[in-house]
């Protein structure tokens, strides 16, 4: 083999290695960015989800509280949520959010608060705390995938 060759061996294997190490580190960026972007579309579900079943059952604890008569729909609504929850979320979260249903449900079953109330049973005034609390730490340990 002539000694000539050698040289051009060794550009067209460099080249080689260039074309390859591109290929590969756009690659690897293309599969990076697509599990970054299926992270964010994952946190900001669970999020829309979370809003949705604190706004409903704020509604519902808000009407239990001066009614007996319970909305049906609505409540159903509300575990609809929760079961979506089943679906997507931790299992401390969905305990969560099943035991503000039964606070809800628990609730509407209790006799009528009025304003005067308030003072007794200031402490049960939030009955999504336990929830929220389960939530944020869900959101903030959510694994990047």
């Amino acid at each position: 083999m002539s000694t000539m060759y050698i040289p051009a061996l060794f550009a067209f294997g460099g080249s080689a290695f260039g074309a390859i190490s591109t290929l590969v580190s756009g690659w690897f960026g293309q599969r990076r960015r697509l599990r970054e972007r299926h992270h964010a579309r994952s946190f900001s579900k669970r999020e829309r989800l979370y809003r949705s079943f604190i706004e409903e059952a704020s509604r519902l604890y808000a009407d239990a509280l001066i009614t007996d008569r319970a909305e049906i729909p609505q409540l159903v609504s509300l575990y609809t949520l929760v079961g979506r929850m089943r679906i997507l979320s931790s299992d401390e979260v969905v305990h969560a959010a099943e035991r503000t249903g039964r606070l809800i449900i628990e609730t509407y079953l209790s006799p009528n608060r009025t304003f005067v109330d308030l003072p007794a049973f200031i402490d049960e005034m939030d009955p999504l705390r336990d929830f929220g609390h389960a939530c944020r730490r869900e959101l903030l340990n959510l694994p990047p995938r």
